[in-house]
């Protein structure tokens, strides 16, 4: 007997976030495997997950295409029982977008909040034309209520109604399928069959019930009947299905009479760029044109070279060919507000390879001096649109952010989502509490994760976190962890993706609101809106930015002289030598600890030596074995050669425009694609494939597929194989994370600006970075101690001199002096100058007036306008600040130009009243009193003074805190830092120091890179991955950590300490801070003056709570920067 062929329409993915048990494309290849002819993605209020299943019908891994149904499944808030969408055409899916689009937006009324979908039963009645609806019951429902469901949906203009019927063993299905049956009977509609699947595979069941409990914020024990009841709801093969209607066989037949009738797939939405407005007579390719030859006017006084000019040209024609000159305006026009609010601005990425692009004033990378390959940015065989990357200011983005969205309005415009994943920290910890282990075990396992990324924890993991891998429980966590990481978790805004459509853009994707006001942004990711062929403007942010163009207004307001990224002199030898010696803390891209040595073994001497630079130490390059060979040929230690093919397979100089610019030596991503293409004989399809495998690091499996063919073709044509080995390594490194040549070029203009910076202008760059934190790989302590290394004053935070801001101060020597601002203070309430530019401009807009809000710098820097401070109490007076932000000013020891040290104005401030303001007379009897109780207190010791300043600045200007530990270590025989660079080659010695950064990079193979810094320097700790393993909980969790090893140097001086044994000494900094806190001190007359300190949170509504000052809760130093 022939199976009835079925539909299964009612499929929830883990899109329907926390509920669905699979993803979208195992469905796909499930139902290819068990012979099902058509599925329907149905998640609740979403279709974030359709493209994902709509893509992997492309697979080749799927060999049975099953018909793949776009819906979603509506979950009301009026009561309503939930029904599933199905739009039957184009026109019905625009509307559907629009209905979720309502549910997650709201109205001018009422804002839905982040990540809620809120619909009634009348919000889909108002868009139900075309729609095929289907309505689903509860396992106990009232026939009344059904019926009239039913009624109303059957009388609006939806293209079908149907009543959905399950069986999925609750010991009741057949009673509840005659009442079913009989329901639709009455109602005159259909009986669907469907499982009402919730994961693919029955073994997903103990994960569904995991998920079930995090999303009900409860344990197993505790969940109820909330879970399933078996595990019955995955996807089952028509024959089951069958058997399970056998009584109502036409519910079956019904599912493929419902698919039928829907015509609607992802292929009929047909992307529209919008028109750009263009001057009158003017087509958008005209306007283009008119635009790039006045950009040559501009940038080269109207004279090129034949060359360029062939170029410009060329790139012209393409860009008419493929219809793309109104994206290219939309970029000019984007670039050209952001400069007329003068936001500095720089596009990167592929874009960088078009000199029109260039001349347009969107990228920096003069194509007369770098040869790039346009082919990269835009092709005809790809038939993908253009990718054009802008980097703005990161304090400043949001103006040109919200720029975009009044220009093409929030229904043509909107940003890109970015799936936020578990990851495996995230997973242990969610399903630690679903299965009820405690706080400390959930905690000591998720404590054992290094980053954000990895695939779940080994049984070495688990007994480093004091825990038996072969419990049952134990061991089920972490399997349940590894099977959620890479889970949707929910949907966050991208970076700053935009897509932009002629037409409502609501009617292809559902757009919702961001978590920040004024943002919206659709329910696809990059990959999605990539597969759909949609054109997206990138609008992203670039901490360096801010830094610069602070500098620029320093240098401008203390010097006179005003820069801008243009005019900044290029190639400066002295800039160059600085680089040649590693000194590069803070410089853009070349300021880790693997780039800092990178340095003296490159020798940068030009532009293009930074492109190198920027790229070279990136997994590509390090897993291909290409960074040695490069640099051996760099030093004139190995002669350049080129690989070539055998006499009877080619010409044997094949490869040399390829490579000739980087030694014979591939470094970039355009190289390894031209490789694949020249040597491996790839065809554009190929090689299109090979290049979409390297995009991103989210990519990782997809590259192996073409091993075996660029090896074997390459070595067939007689290369070398381990050559054509190294290569393939390479692009495997790419895979994770390489730079293409153009983006590196435009890196290396940032590279180059911040260094000319730092060696012409140490003090406004130091000023610059502490006013764009937080960004860079080193906290404010280094960077201060860096520029003071360099000549730099640098001043203590003080209310009769500081701003909110760092600002520079003149002086008689070469440099102004660096004044801390109060901003470096944690908990001081200040605001940010560009924020509030926005705001004003927001109002403005609006017809608005904004006030601008006093922080309590604005109070301080008013009332000194007035006059100076003469007194602590004139000071509290004057200001009106209230109580806690004179706690923090004196804990920060900002009182020193009143006389006072930190300790003796911490007592001041304790006799003051609580938040209530001195009348004048009350003031000076207040006054009078201290006076008469009050003596002088004892200065405190230094090692005190500098705990106190890293417990409240996080950096000190009267020393560091190994200084008062120095004695003992010395004792221990334990070197500084700085002498790690004078020990002799293979010498065992011990070392400590506080922790400032710990690395451990993709392309390193496990191995993990510490950079530790005393009194004296810094010293650079390589612990290999076996070393790691043995003492991962102090490689990860100390502050202040002894390492045993031994010294290796390269041939350029760069030093590093081989860990062995490593020793976690961070209690002898919380010993410092004890001591420090408990020596007894004597206590002045006038103490019964004094007003308790009032920590009530309540209390303070602008202010949270500070601490209680007991060691135990004692912060010595702020915590390490983590990079992965």
């Amino acid at each position: 007997m022939t199976t009835p062929a079925y539909a299964e329409i009612g499929i929830t993915t883990n899109f329907s976030f926390l509920r669905g048990g699979s993803d979208p494309r195992a469905y796909v290849h499930q139902a290819s495997i068990l012979g099902i002819p058509v599925i329907g993605i149905a998640d609740h209020n979403t279709l974030a997950g359709v493209v994902r299943a709509y893509k992997e019908l492309d697979s080749d891994k799927v060999l049975h295409k099953p018909k793949l149904l776009i819906g979603a499944r509506i979950v009301f808030i009026d009561g309503t029982p939930d029904i599933l969408v199905y739009p039957r055409d184009r026109a019905a899916y625009g509307r559907l977008c629009q209905l979720l689009t309502r549910g997650k937006r709201g109205d001018d009324i009422t804002r839905i909040e982040k990540g809620e979908c809120r619909l009634t039963f009348g919000d889909l009645l108002e868009f139900a034309e075309g729609q095929l609806l289907t309505l689903t019951l509860p396992h106990r429902f009232e026939p009344a209520q059904a019926l009239d469901v039913l009624a109303k949906l059957k009388d609006s203009r939806a293209e079908g109604v149907w009543l959905a019927a399950s069986l999925v063993y609750r010991g009741d299905d057949r009673r509840r399928l005659a009442r079913l049956d009989d329901l639709a009977a009455k109602a005159n509609v259909p009986l669907l069959a469907t499982n009402e699947v919730l994961y693919h595979d029955p073994g997903r069941r103990p994960l569904q019930d995991v998920l079930t409990c995090i999303r009900e914020k409860t344990t197993i024990e505790a969940v109820g009947r909330k879970l399933e009841a078996n595990a019955e709801r995955f996807l089952k093969t028509p024959r089951e299905m069958s058997r399970l209607f056998r009584d109502f066989p036409k519910a079956i037949a019904e599912t493929m009479r419902f698919a039928g009738k829907i015509d609607f797939t992802l292929d009929q939405l047909k992307y529209q760029y919008p028109d750009e407005p263009v001057p009158r007579g003017k087509t958008a390719q005209g306007h283009l044109e008119d635009l790039t030859w006045a950009g040559v006017d501009k940038y080269f006084g109207g004279k090129i070279d034949d060359k360029l000019r062939a170029t410009l040209k060329k790139e012209l024609a393409l860009i008419a060919e493929l219809k793309y000159a109104h994206y290219f305006l939309t970029v000019h026009d984007i670039v050209h507000y952001a400069r007329s609010q003068n936001i500095l601005c720089q596009g990167r990425g592929s874009a960088a390879n078009s000199a029109v692009c260039y001349v347009l004033g969107i990228t920096s990378v003069d194509p007369t001096k770098v040869d790039l390959l346009f082919e990269r940015f835009i092709s005809k065989e790809r038939l993908e649109p253009p990718d054009i990357d802008v980097d703005f200011e990161h304090s400043r983005r949001e103006e040109v952010m919200q720029y975009v969205y009044r220009r093409y309005g929030r229904h043509r415009a909107a940003i890109i989502a970015t799936i936020i994943h578990y990851r495996p920290r995230s997973a242990i910890r969610d399903v630690g509490k679903a299965l009820g282990l405690t706080e400390d075990v959930t905690a000591a396992l998720a404590d054992t994760v290094w980053g954000s990324w990895g695939k779940g924890l080994n049984d070495m993991q688990v007994r480093q976190a004091g825990l038996d891998p072969s419990n049952p429980m134990i061991n089920l966590a972490v399997e349940l962890a590894t099977e959620l990481i890479e889970f949707p978790r929910h949907l966050s805004q991208h970076v700053g993706g935009y897509v932009l459509t002629q037409d409502r853009l609501d009617t292809y994707v559902p757009i919702g609101n961001a978590a920040m006001d004024d943002r919206t942004f659709i329910e696809w990711d990059k990959d999605d809106v990539d597969a759909l062929n949609m054109m997206k403007v990138d609008v992203l942010a670039l901490g360096m930015l801010t830094c610069i163009r602070k500098c620029f207004d320093l240098i401008d307001h203390h010097k006179g002289k005003r820069w801008v990224l243009a005019s900044v002199p290029q190639d400066d030898p002295k800039v160059y030598d600085m680089l040649c010696a590693g000194e590069s803390l803070g410089v853009f891209q070349v300021e880790s600890r693997a780039q800092m040595n990178m340095l003296p073994r490159l020798k940068p001497r030009t532009f293009y030596d930074l492109v190198i630079e920027v790229a070279i130490v990136r997994p590509g390059p390090i897993q291909g074995d290409m960074v040695h060979p490069y640099l051996r040929r760099r030093n004139r230690l190995e002669k350049v050669s080129y690989p070539s093919p055998s006499p009877d397979h080619g010409d044997k100089d094949e490869l040399y425009n390829v490579l000739h610019k980087t030694l014979g030596v591939p470094l970039f991503q355009e190289q390894a694609m031209r490789i694949a293409i020249e040597a491996a004989r790839f065809t554009s399809e190929e090689a299109n494939g090979l290049r979409r495998s390297m995009a991103t690091f989210r990519n990782v499996g997809t590259i192996g597929q073409y091993e075996e063919k660029l090896i074997g073709n390459m070595v067939a044509r007689g290369y070398d194989a381990n050559f054509a080995r190294s290569c393939f390594d390479q692009i495997k490194g790419f895979g994770s994370y390489g730079f293409p040549e153009s983006h590196a070029a435009s890196f290396a203009q940032l590279v180059y600006i911040s260094s000319w910076l730092k060696y012409h202008h140490p003090d406004a760059f130091c000023c610059g970075l502490l006013n764009s934190q937080p960004m860079g790989f080193y906290a404010p302590a280094q960077i201060v101690g860096d520029a003071r290394k360099n000549g730099v004053e640098v001043r203590d935070i003080d209310v009769s001199y500081s701003f909110a801001q760092n600002t520079l101060e003149n002086t008689d020597g070469k440099y102004c002096a660096v004044r801390l601002g109060f901003r470096q203070i944690d908990g001081f309430h200040w605001l940010d100058p560009d924020e509030e530019l926005l705001k004003e401009a927001q109002a403005k807009r609006q017809g608005k007036v904004y006030v601008t809000q006093k922080d309590w710098a604005d109070l301080i820097i008013d009332a000194r306008n007035s006059g100076p401070f003469t007194s602590l109490e004139d000071f509290a007076r004057d200001t009106g600040l209230p109580k806690r932000a004179l706690i923090l000013l004196a804990d920060a020891d900002a009182f020193r130009s009143l006389g006072l040290d930190r300790r003796e104005a911490l007592w001041q401030v304790r006799r003051l009243p609580d938040d209530v303001p001195l009348p004048l007379f009350e003031a000076a009897t207040a006054r009078e009193q201290l006076d008469e109780h009050a003596k002088p207190l004892p200065e405190m010791p230094r090692a005190e003074q500098v705990v106190a300043d890293y417990q409240t600045i996080r950096l000190s200007l009267k020393g560091h805190p190994m200084e008062f530990l120095r004695e003992m270590f010395s004792r221990e025989r334990v070197v500084a830092c700085r002498d790690i660079s004078h020990e002799n080659e293979r010498r065992r010695v011990r070392c400590a120091g506080v922790v400032l950064v710990r690395q451990r990079p993709g392309s390193a193979s496990g191995v993990v890179f510490m950079t530790l810094e005393d009194e004296t320097g810094i010293a650079n700790v390589v612990v290999w991955p076996k070393v790691m393993e043995q003492y991962r909980k102090e490689v990860m969790g100390a502050r202040l950590i002894l390492v045993e090893g031994y010294i290796q140097s390269s041939p350029e001086k760069v030093t590093h300490l081989i860990a062995q044994r490593m020793v976690d000494r961070s209690h002898d900094l919380v010993g410092l801070a004890n001591d420090a806190l408990s020596r007894k001190h004597p206590v002045p007359a006038g103490a019964d003056l004094i007003e308790p300190l009032n920590d009530d949170p309540r209390a303070h509504a602008d202010m949270p709570a500070q601490k209680i000052r007991h060691p135990r809760n004692v912060r010595i130093l702020p915590p390490s920067r983590d990079f992965h």
